[in-house]
Formats: structure tokens, sequence, C-alpha cells
């Protein structure tokens, strides 16, 4: 079986958690994924959230959603996501979860904030709110990998 590039299992694990692992052969991993992506988001009304955000009917997002169950979603997508990238990623490559780890804290945070917080006066609700706290999280992360990466490379004397 060809190994996946580290792109192509990033991709399949955001089209749904598990898709990667089934693809590289990790069965029983990929199944689980796929059945826990399903429950949390049956139980949560998740889809439903997402259709009415996309609709623009926030209010109606919000009252839709179980927020018991939907808060194990962000850590459920970004550690399949990163168990995707973990198996197609050198040996040799360290602290590459730290921008997963930082993007899933920050999508709950927006998730937790999604009600309370406006930007430029406007209510992006528990779908698109968590999206945007992505990229400063996914950021962080990154930020955070190269400052202990370069501390790490020895000092060359002359």
């Amino acid at each position: 079986m060809k190994k996946q590039g580290k792109l192509e299992a990033v991709l399949w694990s955001i089209a749904l958690p598990g898709f990667s692992q089934l693809l590289s052969g990790s069965y029983v991993k990929g199944v689980l994924f796929v059945l826990l992506e399903f429950v949390v988001n049956v139980m949560s009304n998740f889809n439903e959230a997402i259709m009415l955000s996309f609709l623009w009917e926030i209010d109606k997002a919000f009252a839709v959603l179980d927020y018991q169950w939907l808060m194990f979603y962000p850590c459920l997508y970004m550690f399949a996501m990163w168990d995707a990238y973990r198996s197609a990623m050198p040996e040799t490559e360290e602290y590459s979860y730290l921008p997963f780890a930082f993007g899933a804290y920050f999508i709950t945070v927006g998730l937790m904030l999604s009600k309370k917080v406006k930007l430029f006066g406007v209510v992006f609700g528990p779908i698109f709110l968590p999206m945007i706290f992505l990229v400063p999280g996914l950021l962080i992360g990154f930020v955070i990998r190269y400052l202990i990466l370069r501390a790490k490379v020895p000092k060359v004397k002359f």
C-alpha cells in the first residue's frame, strides 16, 4: 500500500475523521474515529447547526446545538487529523503536534465564547467563530514549535 503524503493525510482527515486512517490501513483506528465522529455529530446536532449557520440563521444554530456533546468535537477532530499527519510524517519530525493541540484548544474556546463575541459588530455563531479561532491557534502552535526547535539547535563555535 502506498504511503500517504502529509497533505493528503490531513485533507482526508478534514473530509471526515478516520478516512485517512482507513486509507492507510489502520482500520481499527479509522472505524473508531468515524464512529466517534458520527456519534458526537448526531448527538450534538452539529450538521443541522452547520446548515443553519451557512444559511446565516445563527440564532437557530445556537438553539439546536447540544453543547455537552459538541465540546468533544474539536479535540476529536484535531486529534484524528494529528494522527493522520503523524502516520505520514518523517520519524525525525518533532513537536508537530503543537499546532494541532493549540488549534483544538482555540476552537474549543471559540465555541464557548461564540454567544458572547462579536467581530465587527457581528455574531458569527457556534460554527464560524470556532473556525476563525482555529487560525490563531494554529499560528501560536507553529510559532511555539519554531521557537522550541530553534532553541534545540546546537550553537556552532568558531
